[in-house]
């Protein structure tokens, strides 16, 4: 999806122009009497409008809190192997942290980024700490296996699991055949406004309130859709909470 400005813009000016590509029409045909079942299908279209608008609504805003419960997943897991690493041998429970916090502030310019060249950097540099978290977390329980290290290498699995769910969920958008069928229905919504349109007064203000409406609903629902794009994102509060924590735990045992 694009960005949500382009989104408003683009959806707008087809909006608009299929309303007047309506008053046209019923100019070329020279309709002087309107049908009662006209204001029947028109009803019934902006209804189906208003719905399509709804669920769309409804599946942005439920991806988006979905983003949310991974952040908050993510700092819980990373926070409760900081924990679990004094489980681990001296050695290995001091590169453990030490890679944690590096790791901890990768993630929180995952969410912060909008760089597509710094993502990838961010996105590399993630699979190489976690490669580094997880064999110096094994290591120890491939040496002897204890309850305790098991424990530890089970808090790592929870630590790596919770990244892959938060970037499953950013890549969830809501599906291109949705918004197909939303712009489709829009456009048969305003060539029906425009049809019906008598005046140039009534012309003017149906023509301009309409589609902005419209507009502002896909601008709303593509802003929500776009993790990365939007203006309304992912705040990595619970993050940026646990890295602050951790540093200033770290300045400490110094």
């Amino acid at each position: 999806m694009k960005s949500p400005f382009i989104v408003f813009t683009l959806s707008f000016v087809g909006l608009w122009l299929s309303a007047r590509i309506g008053v046209a029409l019923r100019k070329r045909r020279a309709v002087q009497d309107e049908r009662e079942d006209f204001g029947i299908i028109l009803g019934a279209t902006l209804t189906l409008l208003g719905l399509i608008i709804g669920f769309s609504f409804s599946m942005a805003i439920s991806r988006y809190d979905q983003r949310k419960n991974y952040e908050e997943a993510e700092a819980n897991a990373i926070g409760t192997e900081y924990l679990r690493a004094d489980l681990l041998p001296a050695a290995e429970a001091a590169t453990v942290r030490a890679l944690l916090r590096k790791y901890l502030d990768q993630r929180v310019l995952f969410y912060s980024t909008r760089d597509e060249r710094q993502l990838q950097r961010v996105d590399a540099y993630t699979a190489q700490l976690q490669t580094g978290l997880w064999s110096t977390a094994v290591a120890p329980a491939e040496a002897d296996s204890t309850p305790l290290a098991a424990l530890a290498v089970a808090g790592m699995n929870d630590v790596l699991n919770s990244q892959g769910y938060t970037q499953a969920a950013w890549w969830n958008r809501i599906p291109p055949a949705a918004w197909g069928l939303m712009i489709t229905i829009a456009i048969c919504c305003n060539l029906l406004i425009g049809y019906g349109a008598h005046g140039a007064k009534t012309e003017t203000f149906l023509l301009l309130v309409v589609p902005l409406v419209v507009s502002i609903s896909f601008f709303l629902i593509a802003d929500i859709d776009s993790p990365r794009r939007g203006i309304i994102r992912v705040i990595p509060q619970n993050l940026i909470s646990l890295s602050r924590s951790l540093h200033a735990q770290q300045s400490d045992d110094r």
